[in-house]
This record gives C-alpha cells, sequence and structure tokens, in this order.
C-alpha cells in the first residue's frame, strides 16, 4: 500500500515575513487561521491540503541546522501548483510580477499543457500550471 500523506505543508526560508505575507497574499492565496503568524513565520493556504510555511531565515536555520541555500545560484525544487484555466496562469503569474516577483522564462503553451512561471522574492521559483485533461488523453 502506497504512503499517502492528509496534508502536505512546505517550509520557505525568507528574508522578510512581513514582505513575503503580503506578496503572497497580494497574489490571492489566504492565510491558514489555524497557525498565528509572528515575525518569525506565516503560513500560506495553497490548496485543500497544502500549505507554505515562510519562514525568516534566522529561524529556518535553527530548525534544520543547515544553511539555506543561496536561491540567486541555486534552486533547490520549484513549486508547481496546476490551476483550473490558462487565464488564471496568466493571471497568477502577472500579478507575482507586479508585486515584485520576476518572470521566470516565457509562457510554454504544448496544446494539452500551458505552463509559465515566476521566481518570488527569495527567488524561489514557482511553475504555474493549467492541464487540458481531454487534449491530454486525445
Amino acid at each position: 500500500m502506497a504512503l499517502t500523506s492528509t496534508f502536505t505543508s512546505l517550509n520557505l526560508p525568507v528574508k522578510n515575513v512581513a514582505q513575503s505575507k503580503a506578496f503572497f497574499t497580494g497574489i490571492g492565496f489566504a492565510l491558514n487561521p489555524q497557525f498565528p503568524d509572528s515575525e518569525n513565520s506565516v503560513a500560506i493556504v495553497i490548496g485543500d491540503n497544502l500549505q507554505v510555511m515562510l519562514i525568516a531565515d534566522s529561524f529556518f536555520n535553527t530548525l534544520t541546522e543547515r544553511e539555506s541555500v543561496d536561491t540567486s545560484k541555486y534552486s533547490q525544487f520549484t513549486i508547481a501548483l496546476a490551476f483550473e484555466s490558462r487565464e488564471k496562469v496568466d493571471e497568477i503569474v502577472n500579478t507575482a510580477v507586479s508585486l515584485g516577483g520576476k518572470l521566470h522564462a516565457e509562457p510554454e503553451d504544448h496544446g494539452f499543457m500551458y505552463h509559465w512561471g515566476f521566481v518570488d522574492l527569495d527567488g524561489h521559483l514557482w511553475a504555474i500550471n493549467y492541464m487540458n485533461a481531454d487534449a491530454a488523453q486525445g
């Protein structure tokens, strides 16, 4: 039997919790009221069973006992999210850029999948996707 998580939380180090909170709520994500925010962290709801904990660099390093990667030089992973339409993908990426994020490449249209991305205020890569299930099966 495969393992299945009931809830997932990604923990990302950030330079400024308040600025990152404003960035992600500006894009349209909500705060998780079950996790009170502080100067050290804030929980952003990304999906029904997914949140991102934005954790101040200095505090994050105490949790991992490792240094965070320098996102201006390295990528540790890409956060890939799927949404209901191409228009929603464009809206999210354009909003992220208007709030200080940077574009990550040009949009890619593969017919069955539309992909675009941005880099957040702390250099983390976000891949925003729309998958047309009917076209993928055809």
